[in-house]
């Protein structure tokens, strides 16, 4: 709009000026004047100039003013774009990040903030009485607890503990068995306050899983949330599954039922409230760790086997947050005035290391209400600046954007305004004030609170479309990270002001990363490919009490060996390509990494879910493809099929329309006809923690997945075969 009212009044003024000219001379003097003019000539035509002329000369000259002072504005990157990351010489090709401030990796970012205990008080020191943890009620605002007030909690419940035979050491493991809410924050400074050790249970894990945990960790005292998950441990001390348990703490009200059943097996049940009373009368002096201290024992969920104790340090996790605000520091850095909306699992590490980083500023945390379902209207009561996603929900949000536009012509307009709008991403401007957003993006934008200007996603592959569109879409910085719990959470990340998608961006300041061969699937360092090996004080000290699994992922010069393989691109930024972990042959030979299919398959419209089966007697591929029950009906309608969800599965005519968009996905993304798959089944009921076929993290369980559904793959196969 500005840019038609700068042309029209250009237009206007040229018209002006040509009219006094052809005024004050004939016409063979005026054509002899086309050149450049004096500036006598200049000062008569303005002195000669009618009011109404030099009145629009002045608008035009403020509006030009205005627009220069107000023109969008590039984000300026922090280093050459075509130069994210620099060989280290003598290394064996390993990279390190540009953006350090001298060749040794970054261990913290501030002096007085070297362990999580310091990280909260550093932020008590920057806020004073300031808001910290935030919770709310259905319909109602949001409450806060100051810094002060979480400090004061977490000193007394660390009392309490210590009071009832808890020693203040590295030594001492404390469950916390509870979904996000502020007692898990207050739980997990009350251990960092006092040299204990956090040790997360899944509110989803099974209960071999727990009771795997809490014997390996040795843990006697565990914090829950409510009775419910109290009652499953008491189970498991019954059954003398779980001996060592001698405390649990709830959160919730409970019944006197469940302290009675607790004293007949040994296993004192008290509420949290009440141990933070006993701390405030036995009120101990903190003993604040060191870095080198353990402060977390984070269980990996694992796709087989029992779940793996992942030691982290205070060092590790400081480390790991000190090398994104290293990379961010010049263009978006944490501030007081920033609101955080915790609804990822806190059990995970890239929850808590977002988290960190608002505390360590002094920012506000809110945490959802329980229940996803009703994450959008905590989005629009909190109104959050800073929000941690894992992909799945960016892929819903980019879905639920299309679908709405329903109709060819609403499509293409949408499909304009994302293309111009992008564009302005391309030349590194993100804004959220555009004509564009006014007119299509407004309602998505205020969706989210309308104050969003950072979101980092990880966790999981990003699909490069989504994060093309949602970064125009949104109006806000949108930033990929690649990790895993071993490196803590990160140890790439996309580089501010590049907003190109398909790669993870450059290494962390906090971290080498080199690639190694990989024979059997044809990877060679060599041409810049293979697996990605981390090492740097991020890097965790290896699994509790498993040497063996230990020595597989760390050799012995200090290389984390990820299992995932990546290749080096020009520009110094790193691109995921496959999965070593999970590959496996075909009868004719050919490598299959499944992985890398399903992420290719998983953007199709109707898709929620998917499972690539394929072993060495068999040569093709067939897939298990659970449908989104929201986007099926409506893009089934489209291609002339109609019925409820659960008829839509069963017909052949839509399978066979599925199998064809996966297909034509596949061959964009330059799938071999090897890797298509040659059949599909289409299943009505999603994966899911609960029937066991997703891990914690929502990774698929892939033996379970291919236990569960043998029968229908052998089908698949028998009628291939036919």
């Amino acid at each position: 709009m500005l840019a038609f009212v700068l042309l029209t009044g250009c237009i206007w003024m040229v018209l002006e000026i040509c009219s006094i000219f052809y005024e004050k001379m004939r016409t063979q003097q005026f054509l002899s004047s086309l050149r450049l003019p004096e500036l006598h000539d200049l000062g008569q035509v303005f002195h000669s100039a009618p009011a109404h002329t030099l009145a629009g000369i002045g608008a035009l000259a403020v509006l030009i003013a205005y627009w220069l002072a107000t023109r969008p504005k590039a984000v300026k990157p922090p280093c050459n774009l075509n130069m994210q990351s620099e060989e280290i010489e003598n290394s064996g090709g390993a990279r390190r990040s540009v953006l350090g401030d001298n060749p040794e990796l970054l261990t913290h970012y501030y002096d007085d903030a070297k362990t999580m205990y310091e990280v909260f008080k550093r932020g008590l020191l920057i806020t004073g009485d300031g808001p910290c943890l935030g919770w709310r009620k259905p319909d109602q605002p949001y409450e806060w607890l100051s810094y002060k007030e979480v400090i004061d909690k977490a000193e007394c419940l660390g009392s309490g503990l210590i009071f009832q035979g808890s020693k203040p050491c590295p030594n001492q493991f404390i469950g916390v068995f509870a979904q996000n809410r502020p007692e898990w924050i207050i739980a997990e400074l009350a251990c960092y306050t006092y040299s204990m050790v956090v040790v997360p249970l899944y509110d989803t894990l099974g209960p071999g899983a727990t009771r795997h945990i809490i014997n390996t960790a040795e843990i006697s005292t565990v914090i829950c949330d409510r009775p419910e998950k109290a009652m499953a441990l008491l189970q498991n001390v019954e059954k003398q599954e779980t001996p060592g348990l001698k405390t649990i703490i709830l959160m919730d009200p409970f019944d006197v039922s469940l302290v009675e059943r607790g004293n007949k097996c040994g296993v004192q049940v008290q509420a949290l409230r009440d141990i933070e009373a006993l701390g405030r009368i036995h009120r101990r002096m903190p003993v604040p760790p060191r870095p080198d201290d353990l402060s977390i024992v984070c269980f990996t969920s694992g796709t087989t086997g029992n779940p793996k104790g992942v030691m982290l340090t205070h060092g590790n996790v400081v480390a790991d947050f000190s090398g994104f605000l290293k990379v961010t520091e010049k263009v978006i850095f944490p501030r007081q005035d920033d609101v955080l909306l915790s609804f990822l699992p806190l059990a995970h590490m890239f929850e808590r290391v977002i988290q960190s980083v608002v505390y360590l500023h002094g920012g506000r945390v809110g945490f959802f209400q329980g229940d996803i379902r009703l994450l959008p209207d905590d989005m629009k009561t909190l109104r959050p600046t800073v929000f941690p996603v894992v992909p799945r929900l960016l892929n819903r949000m980019y879905d639920k954007v299309f679908s709405m536009a329903n109709t060819p012509w609403k499509r293409w307009l949408l499909e304009f305004a994302a293309k111009r709008k992008e564009e302005e991403v391309k030349n590194g401007i993100i804004r959220c004030n555009s004509l564009w957003d006014k007119l299509f993006f407004n309602k998505i934008q205020a969706s989210l609170g309308g104050r969003v200007r950072m979101i980092v996603t990880g966790a999981a592959p990003a699909s490069p479309t989504v994060l093309g569109f949602l970064r125009a879409a949104l109006g806000c910085q949108i930033y990929e990270g690649y990790g895993q719990t071993e490196c803590t959470a990160g140890s790439t990340f996309t580089t501010p002001g590049d907003w190109t998608a398909s790669h993870v961006g450059a290494p962390l300041p906090c971290n080498y990363i080199k690639l190694v061969d990989v024979e059997d699937m044809n990877y060679f360092a060599s041409k810049g490919e293979g697996e990605i090996c981390i090492k740097g004080p991020n890097v965790f000290k290896g699994y509790l009490k498993d040497a063996a699994r230990t020595a597989e992922a760390l050799d012995e010069d200090g290389w984390l060996h990820t299992g995932d393989v990546g290749r080096w691109l020009s520009n110094g930024t790193l691109k995921i390509i496959d999965r070593k972990k999970h590959i496996f042959k075909l009868a004719q030979g050919e490598y299959i990494s499944p992985e890398k299919i399903e992420n290719i398959y998983i953007r199709s419209e109707p898709v929620a879910q998917l499972y690539v089966h394929g072993d060495s007697l068999q040569s093709c591929l067939v897939g298990i493809v659970v449908p989104d029950p929201e986007m099926m009906p409506s893009w089934a309608s489209k291609r002339g099929f109609e019925g409820h969800y659960g008829d839509l599965c069963k017909d052949k005519g839509v399978k066979k329309a599925i199998m064809e968009d996966l297909v034509r996905l596949g061959k964009q993304n330059g799938l071999h006809s090897f890797e298509q798959v040659k059949d599909i089944y289409i299943h009505s009921e999603m994966f899911s923690v609960q029937n066991g076929l997703l891990t914690p993290t929502l990774k698929a369980k892939r033996p379970e997945l291919r236990e569960y559904f043998k029968e229908k793959l052998e089908e698949l196969y028998s009628n291939i075969s036919m």
